[in-house]
């Protein structure tokens, strides 16, 4: 179960130029406006309540790009637990360059610790099992690839990046296709004649649907939609092993850890990156 490479520094440096196109524009006319220009600050991370910290390398990215003269100096690390009162980072130097980056800076670790945090949380529930959790493609436009980093540093697993890193016959597809059967051998004649090297997913919604392709074959993992862990456990028996097993739909704290008994490999969770709460930072400056 792999998605593409996506933190990479090119599209790292891509997605902060968006962002600070978006929020900052032709410049933070309230500092530029108020604030000498050599007038110099201290701002602190603070740790409002506990929790997993994410967003740290990514936030010296964007002070950097705001300003490279800006001095980071960072202690603790993403992934770590912080706990309320911590200082996460200080950053010294233009107060203009701090105060245009504070906002664009806190939206990204606030919310990518959140998620990081609710990863690391149900990720400890799976313990002593051999399911590991996997995100989804249920993300905020255009901050995809925070809200992933950041499942990644709690601890999980991405799934497919887009839709064009895999392909996964869900519900609609297999219907338009005409059922299971043609949309397999659909598929298969198509990763042939393009060349593209694609895993395919299949998504299986009973156990009939389960044996139909055990019988096709020609796929690399079966998800077990919405089904009772009572069924869950006989597609696995039935599945045997041929290939990998993902439960997906209605995923819970309350039953994750009795899906993940019926011997799954991967537990999908939409949650992780559409109901997060965000963790509460703020950063406070001084004059240096």
């Amino acid at each position: 179960m792999t998605a593409t490479d996506f933190l990479n520094n090119r599209a790292i440096q891509s997605f902060i130029d968006s962002a600070i196109k978006e929020d900052v524009g032709n410049g933070d006319q309230s500092a530029i406006a108020s604030i000498s220009p050599d007038t110099a600050a201290t701002a602190k991370l603070h740790i409002k309540e506990n929790g997993i910290i994410a967003g740290m390398v990514l936030a010296e990215k964007i002070f950097q790009k705001i300003d490279s003269s800006l001095i980071f100096d960072r202690y603790v690390n993403d992934g770590d637990d912080v706990a309320e009162d911590d200082i996460a980072f200080q950053i010294r130097g233009c107060a203009r360059s701090i105060l245009a980056a504070e906002r664009l800076v806190l939206n990204c670790m606030q919310r990518m610790s959140g998620i990081a945090t609710k990863t690391r949380y149900l990720s400890e529930m799976l313990k002593g099992s051999n399911a590991r959790l996997l995100d989804t493609r249920k993300t905020t436009p255009n901050f995809r690839l925070a809200e992933k980093w950041a499942v990644k540093i709690g601890g999980g697993k991405n799934h497919r990046f887009g839709l064009y890193d895999m392909i996964m016959l869900k519900d609609n597809h297999i219907d338009f296709a005409g059922g299971i059967a043609k949309a397999i051998t659909a598929t298969q004649k198509y990763l042939s004649e393009t060349g593209y090297v694609l895993k395919i997913e299949i998504e299986t919604r009973n156990l009939k649907e389960v044996e139909e392709v055990l019988d096709i074959g020609g796929v690399d993992i079966i998800m077990l939609d919405n089904m009772m862990p009572s069924e869950m456990r006989e597609a696995v028996r039935m599945i045997a092993g041929r290939y990998i097993t993902e439960a997906s739909g209605g995923i819970t704290e309350q039953n994750i850890r009795e899906v993940a008994e019926c011997g799954i490999d991967f537990i999908s969770v939409g949650a992780l990156t559409h109901s997060f709460k965000s963790l509460d930072l703020s950063l406070k400056a001084t004059i240096a």
